[in-house]
């Protein structure tokens, strides 16, 4: 059995926003497994799905890069030891640069990128040379390039740098890019995208095995109505309904304008511009949260 800690509770407890006792409890059930006892609160409808930020520890800040047409952004993480430093503008200019590196260059692997010139030097030679400048150790955790064939790119930095968004939309027509009404929708969905943490951006890019956990919590839940299991089964659906709304991009709620969905601004614009524009992808950096 293992020994369930005050911190691991608290840990607990930040992540579901749930009682103290029933985060005590549910670690016991769970034999100290943090993910299981998320499941044990949400089964026994104490707490909805964990909150991320509640296992992001590192200090780090994320920045972005767009090209000067808009049709192609990068995204780079680079992790060091104190809130200080991430929030130095020395420091979240040099990621921003290691980000416009990764787009121009397109690594495989964050080895790759390390070994990519950057100015004269590799990243990794100007990683060592700011470790010594700012005087902490630093790590390039992560990046994330999109390239539309026929589209463009958006990011969004939250707080500085400790969330940033990518996102890939794609289009028909190249001057859809140039359109006030294009911008600023590309703007609020990379803002949205930072907010709302979706899964994906399409419900069938949500993972099956993310589907599949799911729908057991749901049946779990449901079987505790005491209902018939036809009813159970469509109290399931209509739950995983309600997550994909919540955690599909494309069907949440415009935060800006509760009214519509992601996917309804996005037909908005498409008369505006006479276009078909669409929400493709996204990536959303937390700092910190690759190490966890």
């Amino acid at each position: 059995m293992a020994q369930i800690t005050a911190a691991m509770v608290k840990q607990l407890r930040e992540m579901t926003d749930s009682p103290m006792m029933e985060c005590k409890k549910a670690l016991v059930e769970a034999d100290g497994d943090m993910d299981a006892a998320v499941d044990v609160l949400r089964k026994n409808g104490i707490a909805k799905a964990a909150k991320k930020a509640g296992r992001a520890t590192n200090e780090g800040a994320v920045a972005a890069y767009i090209a000067e047409n808009g049709c192609a952004g990068a995204l780079a993480e680079v992790a060091c030891e104190t809130d200080f430093v991430s929030s130095n503008p020395k420091f979240t200019g040099f990621v921003a640069k290691i980000a416009q590196v990764a787009c121009e260059t397109e690594p495989a692997d964050v080895d790759a990128l390390l070994a990519t010139d950057m100015d004269g030097e590799t990243v990794s030679d100007a990683l060592t040379e700011m470790i010594h400048v700012i005087g902490e150790n630093m790590k390039l955790t992560r990046f994330a390039i999109r390239k539309p064939a026929a589209g463009a790119v958006a990011s969004y930095i939250h707080m500085g740098g400790k969330i940033g968004a990518l996102v890939e939309f794609a289009f028909d027509k190249p001057e859809t890019a140039a359109s006030d009404a294009f911008k600023t929708f590309a703007h609020d969905v990379a803002m949205q995208v930072a907010a709302t943490a979706p899964i994906s951006a399409v419900r069938e890019d949500v993972p099956a095995e993310t589907i599949d956990h799911e729908v057991a919590i749901y049946k779990a839940q449901a079987a505790e109505s005491g209902k018939p299991e036809a009813i159970q089964e469509k109290m399931a659906l209509g739950r995983l309904e309600k997550f994909f709304k919540g955690f599909v991009l494309n069907e949440q709620e415009f935060i800006k304008d509760p009214s519509i969905t992601i996917k309804q601004y996005a037909e908005k614009v498409s008369k505006e511009t006479g276009d078909n524009v669409r929400v493709v992808a996204f990536d959303r950096l937390v700092s910190g949260e690759a190490a966890n």
